[in-house]
């Protein structure tokens, strides 16, 4: 029994060190970028050694990795903005998909982590691209060409139809989590406005009814 309690608080206590080691590491590759932070200055914001920090991950690849893999969890998000496709819910799907973004206490370090990895041009950020953003595109064109099929939507590029939905996300993440400007209304009117003025650019304008065109005469 003694040897299971041990062998259980080993592990526990191994989980603890790695979750400690991926926060010390995205806090300092957020401010000073992937190739601007030493496995030295890891270890130290971690309080443990750097022999440490190379038996949990044996590069800094690794520990990126471990990283996006920690923050950069979208299944159930993605799961949710399917069944509101199904149901052709427009404005849940682009709801669901810029609240993701816009919400209170979201963690401003993963675009950090992004425009670092940009940046400095390393192979990192293309895995990051692929987790954090190219998902997002991809899902948000399916879409609007599925709505552009079924009449619902104009006939645009569904592709910068998503650029420019997913544009409005990150240019609005970018002026308050890394300009620091305030935020002059509620997170969830900020999305219900994006998502309003992106809707409303799309869905076709329908025909305009004969008695009101006489009318006008």
């Amino acid at each position: 029994m003694s040897t299971t309690r041990i062998a259980t608080t080993s592990r526990v206590t191994s989980q603890e060190r790695q979750a400690s080691l991926i926060t010390a590491a995205a806090s300092l590759f957020a401010a000073k970028g992937f190739n601007g932070t030493t496995t030295k200055e890891i270890a130290k914001a971690a309080g443990v050694s750097e022999a440490l920090v190379f038996k949990y991950f044996p590069t800094k690849r690794a520990l990126y990795a471990a990283i996006l893999a920690e923050k950069v969890t979208v299944s159930e998000l993605l799961d949710a903005v399917e069944e509101a496709a199904k149901k052709r819910d427009d404005h849940r799907v682009f709801t669901l998909i810029a609240g993701y973004r816009i919400r209170p206490g979201v963690d401003p370090t993963l675009l950090r982590l992004l425009l670092f990895s940009a940046l400095e041009g390393h192979e990192l950020s293309d895995m990051f691209f692929g987790k954090h953003h190219k998902i997002f595109y991809e899902h948000v064109a399916a879409y609007v060409r599925t709505r552009i099929d079924e009449g619902a939507f104009r006939n645009v590029d569904p592709l910068l139809a998503a650029r420019a939905f997913i544009g409005m996300v990150v240019h609005h993440r970018l002026l308050h989590e890394i300009f620091g400007v305030s935020m002059h209304r509620t997170h969830e009117e900020t999305v219900a406005t994006y998502v309003d003025l992106f809707l409303n650019g799309l869905r076709q304008e329908l025909a305009p009814r004969r008695d009101a065109a006489r009318r006008g005469r």
